[in-house]
């Protein structure tokens, strides 16, 4: 069964390139799958690039504001979940 960890919360979003800002309150790695959630979202995506001022991370901690490359419109307030099991 597969059980989601909140991970953070979207803080922004950009439509070129259509990226979304998270907030993180626990780590994240590229590589794993995330689930975003919000009133009219529902997305799940593999994390496959993501940028800290602009320089490209591996990982992202709890308190730093990520940049990741989504396929679709997110808003602020969704909760960002790291889908495990």
């Amino acid at each position: 069964m597969v059980q989601e960890v909140e991970v953070g919360t979207v803080t922004d979003f950009f439509s070129r390139p259509v990226v979304a800002g998270i907030d993180l309150k626990e780590n994240l790695k590229r590589g794993e799958k995330i689930h975003i959630k919000g009133h009219t979202t529902d997305l799940e995506l593999v994390v496959e690039s993501m940028q800290i001022h602009n320089q490209e991370v591996a990982e992202g901690k709890p308190g730093d504001s990520v940049g990741i490359k989504v396929p679709d419109r997110v808003r602020r307030g969704d909760r960002v979940f790291r889908a495990t099991g």
